[in-house]
């Protein structure tokens, strides 16, 4: 019993200058990381709310915060390290063989962070346009590092890899001041095509959304299988394409009914023989 008794008496000893010592350490670097990191936040915080009150795209500010907090958490967890003890160089070695393993296990990734900053230069779109990529479209709510982050009409969130997003065909239907808008209609071949060109065409002159130069056009486009094709191509500001459509296309059709113009659907002629024709083949 006494020989535990001294064995325990001299490991405590031995250790409990060390205890003390690093004790107070490890303590330290943890209420470092703790404070730090929440100061961190609310500077990442404060870097976005400058940045609004800056007036910079609203593209920018997630980018530019996350990328700030990373960098600002990596150089935290260097220096608390650093407090305990652990080498820097010998940790930032450490950090930078983890990266190149990480990195070149998460290639697509990279890809798409490299697709990010691309994206963040050559601004081929910003928040709030409404553009097509990849299969989906939606208005650019906002860019990530790694993705975009789009809603579709419908109100659902699309997120889209920046890498396919800058390698890849973008329309964007928001960037011009003005489209173009183009209805096309059929009406019956035994209807007057000068007819109903100044019914449309008046429809177009009568609304104020619809520009004047360049002046509104109906072309005379395709003889279809069951119709003749017109389209009315008339010039308006983005913000109201969607309107001017709808509106144009509901009005054409009461119109044509009123003038008694048709608008013909698929039609077949069918020849039938006569049992006496059968016969005599």
């Amino acid at each position: 019993m006494n020989d535990v008794i001294v064995q325990l008496e001299e490991l405590q000893e031995a250790w409990l200058p060390l205890v003390l010592q690093y004790g107070s350490q490890v303590l330290l670097a943890l209420v470092t990381l703790l404070v730090g990191w929440w100061i961190i936040g609310r500077f990442t915080s404060g870097v976005q709310a400058l940045l609004e009150k800056r007036a910079v795209d609203r593209t920018l500010h997630g980018f530019i915060g996350t990328l700030v907090g990373l960098g600002l958490k990596i150089l935290l967890v260097v220096s608390v390290a650093g407090m305990i003890g652990v080498e820097t160089t010998s940790f930032i070695a450490l950090i930078g063989a983890a990266g190149l393993a990480v990195g070149l296990a998460l290639q697509g990734s990279l890809a798409n962070f490299a697709g990010g900053m691309l994206i963040l230069m050559l601004r081929p779109f910003r928040a709030g346009e409404y553009i097509e990529a990849q299969g989906v479209a939606g208005t650019v709510d906002s860019i990530q590092i790694f993705h975009t982050v789009l809603k579709s009409p419908d109100n659902k969130t699309i997120i889209v890899p920046n890498g396919s997003l800058s390698n890849g065909n973008v329309i964007n239907y928001s960037r011009q001041p003005t489209r173009r808008v183009d209805l096309n209609i059929g009406i019956d071949y035994g209807d007057s095509v000068k007819q109903a060109r100044e019914i449309l065409l008046g429809l177009a002159q009568a609304d104020e959304r619809v520009m004047k130069d360049p002046e509104p056009a109906v072309w005379l486009v395709a003889l279809g299988e069951s119709s003749v094709d017109l389209s009315l191509r008339m010039w308006t500001r983005t913000e109201d394409y969607w309107g001017v459509y709808w509106s144009i296309i509901e009005l054409a059709k009461e119109r044509f009914d009123e003038e008694g113009i048709t608008i013909p659907f698929p039609q077949r002629t069918l020849y039938l023989q006569s049992e006496a024709v059968a016969d005599d083949r």
